[in-house]
């Protein structure tokens, strides 16, 4: 466990694309926290604890332990300590040290999921006879609003006996908010603190809301009747409602720093969670200078299962946090739910928005519609809707349309309201694309596309009197097509590893309705005081606690799955058609389809995974060797792995590690030629016999050798290499994909594969 000591470290945005996250770019300053990886065989047998013996290296170096070390590391072989400049030089070169670097700072970045991942209903409370109570979910995000009805323990029986967890007092949080559900709550703040941050603070309550949305989106118990002001109403539930959950509060408003991180996760481990659904993340470092690859490698090592946001920097290819390959790297889709408003034009015109506006409206009203009307003339200012841009004299009692950009999306609403406006069309930018996020604006509000951005903007511009009517239609199911990829949802390839295809899947993630803190209104604005028990937000954190949760089911059904056997489970079922039989949709440009550089491979089908068939069982063995093959050195590789790994074995290529997905780079004309080995498991019936199916790009021949193959019983392993040819001369990353299938008439396992051409 992380033994919490004294004071800063690399700052991990949180991943939600909540409406009132806002994009400032802060200057990268270096700080005098860093974190220090030393060799674990180098411990003298005298300290029995990893905080005595990191304590006596900094002693023996003239450095105060009691002053300067945040927290030791007991899973990772490795403390955090605010430095002077001259203690750095003094530690780099202690025989113990392996590696050791400063923090980075990055800026802050449901009731229809469940049946539209075809789970099956929860009407009241959750049976006791349910297997997945002995399962426990850790979440590691802002904290956790303890009183919310998600977290009901009715019908819950006693906490599995092997945990050894607990929940912490502190500021406004006693220990006895935790029940039979909430099992554990912690607080890791050394690191916030250091930088800042205020200490009254320091307990495990959230008052951001998104630790509890992303907590109870991945274990909470059913609730009746739930909705956002009447949107989105039924009952709410989490993907693995008779799952326990465990919160380990590392993240704040600002963001989340990578020391206390490392320690929620040392915690987690040590209390016994068996997943860890982490929606935060930032940048794309080497493995062995990210805290989150870092830490979570001790988390597989001990057989948890982790869930990570994929990020949320999407359509920008390359866009990727969190790509591990030990690390399931979600995506984000949408749902068969929408929120449809409508805005008609005085032309005639009527364009379909989405809005989850609750209060009273007159439909029939026709009101003038304003565009760019601010204080300054000439500036672009209040085209954005930035705050005191408007000019109240041309925007009072009017309609204002507003762009997106630079400042939070209901903030917009607020200026438009401050200044009078009545109302407000909020419109996509080009890189927004067709994606429509539901915000709960303070005002009337409608969300565009770009599309209808271009024609609604034209027409103000153009007609004399613009006039505009606004209507709001409620909730709407069964919305087709669905799902597809969220334009925010990150996208390969990855620039760490070409060879390694990431994301690794998509799930639910655009507009869901989970539990929220009484902390903050759902706007998150603190002019706004309305308050409710749920939000609807968007983002890759949501998606991420949704692979999290249902990462649980799978662990309460097979007990005795390793992580990468869930992971392969869950890659290998998910699907690429949508609710109208086609390939699915890439919401950035509406009408283009998505690759799996933006899904992996495809959305998860949780019923499907319960019985994939195969698995490609990924191993702590086969990530070490995957390691050796980044060029790393010895030091680099000991640090993620906590070990004494030597590369005794190696991949032949990164491509070789024996994953469910495939990504291979064709590099000049000697490398025309790839070979990639994979080891399946048979978990279906004995006597399953599989033939391959390869489909993809002309430009590419794929041989499989053998073709066949035939499992005489359960948990027989057996391997098949796979020959890719390029029959085409590339340009630098042109990119094709295709795909593997081994099918015996009852499963598909299915693996994508992303071609590049690296000249």
């Amino acid at each position: 466990m992380a033994s919490i000591l004294n004071h800063h470290i690399a700052i991990v945005c949180l991943l939600s694309y909540i409406s009132f996250s806002t994009f400032n770019f802060v200057s990268c300053i270096s700080s005098s926290t860093y974190i220090v990886y030393v060799n674990s065989s180098h411990k003298p047998a005298p300290y029995h604890t990893h905080a005595a013996w990191h304590a006596a290296m900094l002693q023996s170096l003239t450095i105060e332990p009691s002053y300067h070390l945040l927290y030791s590391y007991s899973s990772n072989s490795a403390f955090a300590a605010s430095l002077l400049p001259h203690h750095v030089p003094l530690l780099a070169s202690h025989s113990s040290t392996l590696h050791i670097h400063p923090d980075t700072f990055v800026p802050l970045l449901t009731t229809r999921s469940p049946t539209f991942l075809g789970l099956p209903p929860y009407l009241s409370s959750v049976p006791s006879s349910n297997p997945s109570m002995d399962v426990i979910v850790g979440v590691l995000d802002t904290g956790v609003w303890p009183e919310h009805p998600s977290f009901s323990d009715a019908g819950f029986s006693a906490v599995p006996s092997r945990w050894r967890g607990e929940c912490e007092s502190g500021p406004d949080f006693s220990s006895s908010v935790c029940n039979l559900k909430l099992i554990g709550a912690r607080s890791f703040s050394r690191g916030y603190q250091a930088a800042g941050g205020n200490t009254s603070a320091a307990s495990p309550r959230d008052l951001n809301g998104h630790g509890t949305h992303t907590a109870t989106t991945a274990a909470g118990s059913p609730v009746a009747n739930a909705s956002l002001f009447g949107y989105a109403s039924g009952i709410a539930r989490g993907m693995a409602p008779g799952a326990r959950v465990a919160v380990y509060k590392v993240c704040w408003t600002q963001g989340c720093y990578g020391s206390d991180i490392l320690a929620g996760i040392n915690g987690a481990i040590e209390d016994g969670v068996d997943v860890l659904s982490m929606s935060l993340g930032g940048g794309s470092a080497p493995f062995f200078r990210d805290p989150v690859a870092v830490g979570t490698f001790s988390a597989i090592q001990r057989g948890i299962f982790v869930a990570c946001s994929a990020g949320n920097s999407g359509p920008t290819p390359s866009s990727l946090t969190n790509t591990a390959p030990w690390i399931a790297t979600v995506g984000a889709g949408s749902l068969d739910r929408d929120f449809p408003a409508y805005a008609q034009l005085g032309n005639g015109k009527q364009h379909t928005g989405v809005s989850l506006y609750s209060g009273e409206w007159n439909e029939k009203e026709i009101l003038p519609i304003v565009y760019n009307k601010g204080v300054q003339v000439g500036s672009n200012s209040s085209k954005l809707c930035l705050p005191g841009t408007l000019d109240s004299a041309q925007v009072k009692g009017k309609v204002v349309l507003c762009e997106r950009g630079m400042n939070a999306r209901v903030e917009k609403g607020l200026v438009v309201k401050e200044a009078g406006g009545v109302g407000m069309i909020l419109v996509n930018q080009a890189a927004n694309g067709e994606e429509l996020l539901a915000d709960s604006h303070v005002l009337p509000a409608i969300a565009v596309g770009a599309k209808n951005a271009d024609i609604i903007r034209n027409y103000v511009l153009s007609d004399q009197n613009p006039t505009v009517q606004m209507s709001f239609a409620g909730t709407v199911l069964n919305v087709k097509p669905s799902p597809v990829v969220a334009a925010f949802s990150s996208r390969g390839p990855s620039t760490l590893v070409p060879e390694l295809l990431k994301p690794d899947m998509i799930g639910p993630g655009l507009n869901i309705l989970a539990g929220w803190t009484k902390s903050v209104a759902p706007s998150g604005l603190t002019e706004d005081e309305r308050q409710s028990d749920f939000n609807i937000v968007s983002g890759t954190s949501m998606s991420c606690p949704h692979i999290g949760g249902l990462s649980a089911l799978l662990k309460a059904a097979h007990p005795d799955w390793s992580p990468g056997a869930i992971k392969s489970a869950l890659m290998t079922t998910a699907y690429m058609l949508d609710n109208t039989g086609s390939p699915l949709h890439d919401s950035a440009n509406g009408t283009q389809l998505a690759t799996p550089w933006a899904y992996g491979s495809g959305h998860v089908d949780p019923v499907k995974a319960l019985s994939p068939g195969l698995i490609y069982n990924t191993t702590t063995e086969d990530y070490i060797a995957f390691l050796c093959t980044l060029g790393y050195t010895i030091q680099q590789i000991q640090v993620v792995t906590s070990s004494n790994s030597t590369c005794s074995h190696k991949l032949s290529t990164p491509g070789n590690l024996n994953y469910p997905s495939f990504s291979v780079v064709f590099g000049q004309r000697s490398r025309q030629v790839v070979k990639y080995q994979r080891e399946v498991t048979n978990v279906g019936p004995a006597g399953s016999i599989y033939n391959v199916q390869v489909t993809g790009p002309a430009s590419v021949s794929v041989s499989v050798k053998p073709q066949k193959l035939a499992f005489r019983q359960v948990g027989q392993k057996l391997r098949f290499t796979v020959t890719f040819k390029s029959v085409k001369v590339g340009s630098r990353w042109d990119a094709e994909f295709g795909w593997l299938t081994w099918n015996n008439g009852h499963n598909q396992v299915r693996s994508p594969i992303a071609y590049t051409w690296n000249y």
